[in-house]
């Protein structure tokens, strides 16, 4: 099993910036994180410390993993979005593209997770870290294969 984690605050700017480092994933991949790290922003708080995991599983399927320290606000799938709102279009996509999805919930933590059916190029490598790259953002990155 290939797994790749993560640790970083949830923040709007670290959005895009994982979605780099998820670069040799596929779309849905880099898709469902982003929902799912977007949701931490949105529902815990901007700066909430998350873990992003991608795992491709013995069956060939991809997990990802979203890890936040709040285990109360859960994400719930609500009805469709209305076409003039500007949010809640999120779960309903993860829904739509992942094979099932869920949350664990432990003492001080909550899990969101997702499972795809596609399977992934090679895990990605951590990126190199430059003056000032992510600064203050990540507290740890690794590739474990």
């Amino acid at each position: 099993m290939t797994t790749w984690e993560l640790s970083l605050l949830a923040t709007p700017e670290a959005v895009p910036e994982v979605r780099r480092l998820l670069h040799r994933y596929d779309h849905d991949v880099r898709l469902c994180v982003t929902e799912l790290l977007t949701n931490v922003i949105d529902h815990v708080g901007a700066g909430t410390p998350a873990t992003v995991r991608v795992a491709v599983l013995p069956t060939g399927r991809t997990r990802v993993e979203v890890t936040d320290p709040d285990p109360r606000a859960l994400p719930l799938l609500t009805g469709p979005a209305g076409v003039t709102d500007e949010s809640g279009r999120g779960l309903a996509l993860l829904d739509a593209l992942t094979l099932r999805w869920g949350v664990e919930q432990g003492a001080g933590h909550k899990t969101v997770w997702c499972e795809l059916a596609a399977t992934p190029g090679p895990a990605p490598r951590p990126a190199p870290r430059g003056p000032g790259a992510a600064e203050g953002r990540h507290e740890t990155e690794h590739c474990i294969q």
